[in-house]
């Protein structure tokens, strides 16, 4: 049973509403690209990355809240909504790097990163390659924390995959979609939490190369045996690092026990989990989201980096792993979450 929306703290007098202007698409040109991005608000600097196939609108209903405490920049990534879609890297670490020049030419030195899904991963790489920029961490059912994900994301990475997509954009092929996800809601399917956002991902591929784009994204982290892409290894590096994990626990993207997982991985982190939301829980209960990035963000210090701790940690952090067997604490400590997360699910 889904737990009754939290009511939104009061709001004090000193907090500037958010112009309607401020929410409009800007662009700007980096490296010969153009860059969407939605910015707003005053304060602190809050990044938020949204998922795969998905542009800076799923945060819309948000900003104007968060906005009002913060200076909310959410980006349409490379590939992704209005922002350019050329043959080039959609790896992690390249959307890392545009995120970085984008907020440099904004004259943003440092931040607190918000990433779902592919943008957790994201944002996970951006704290890994840029440590002195990223201030705190909020992860949204994030990818690059396990192995597992949706079996459909794992056929899409397959050979045939343009085929497959072209296909979705049939006459009467969204009507046909949009009964399936009405269906699998009916049947309380897990899927079936997120279907409104799936139909949203059929008319976020209109063209060739908004598929093409999306196809060289989906690659770069899975292929037929999941997602390719994983930060466990590099999970003790957040130390210092304020870190909170926001899940749905009917998560049939990335499964909740993911989280418990990566919760076990990062010192010091902060696990939430929203009961019964599926993979977008910041749609499904958006007033407990933004109660909990504004407690978060008011409650816990900036990372303070330094290149002594970093070098501490690199030097005495986890080796690497055989045959597939837990090595070290680290190692235990994951292994232990994701059994715990698989007995919590089985009661």
């Amino acid at each position: 049973m889904v737990d009754a929306p939290r009511r939104r703290p009061a709001r004090t007098a000193w907090l500037r509403p958010v112009d309607d202007g401020e929410l409009q698409v800007r662009y700007r040109v980096v490296h010969g690209y153009r860059r969407a991005f939605r910015m707003a608000g005053e304060g602190p600097a809050l990044v938020l990355i949204h998922g795969i196939g998905d542009s800076s609108r799923t945060w819309a209903e948000l900003i104007p809240d968060l906005a009002r405490s913060h200076t909310v920049i959410a980006p349409d990534l490379l590939g992704h909504g209005s922002s350019d879609k050329p043959r080039a890297d959609y790896s992690v670490a390249a959307y890392a790097n545009g995120v970085r020049d984008l907020l440099t030419t904004l004259g943003i030195e440092s931040a607190t990163l918000v990433g779902h899904s592919l943008g957790g991963g994201v944002a996970m790489q951006f704290a890994y390659q840029f440590p002195e920029r990223t201030e705190r961490l909020i992860l949204v059912g994030a990818g690059g924390v396990g192995r597992e994900v949706n079996p459909v994301l794992r056929l899409v990475s397959l050979p045939g995959a343009h085929l497959m997509l072209s296909c979705l954009r049939l006459p009467g092929m969204r009507l046909q979609v949009g009964l399936a996800a009405h269906l699998m809601k009916l049947l309380d399917t897990d899927l079936g939490q997120d279907a409104a956002e799936l139909l949203t991902l059929v008319d976020a591929l209109p063209d060739e190369t908004s598929r093409n784009a999306f196809i060289r994204t989906l690659r770069a982290v899975v292929d037929w045996r999941g997602q390719v892409v994983t930060m466990l290894d590099r999970c003790y590096l957040t130390e210092g690092m304020p870190t909170m994990l926001l899940w749905g626990d009917r998560d049939s993207v990335v499964p909740v026990r993911h989280a418990y997982g990566a919760h076990e991985a990062m010192p010091g982190s902060r696990l939430e989990i929203f009961e019964g939301a599926g993979h977008f829980p910041f749609h499904s209960d958006p007033d407990r989201f933004v109660s909990l990035v504004e407690d978060f963000t008011a409650t816990t210090v900036a990372a303070d980096w330094s290149r002594d701790h970093w070098r501490e940690l690199l030097r005495e952090g986890r080796p690497g792993t055989t045959a597939g067997r837990p090595e070290t604490a680290h190692d235990r400590a994951v292994e232990r979450g994701l059994r715990e997360a698989s007995e919590r699910s089985a009661t």
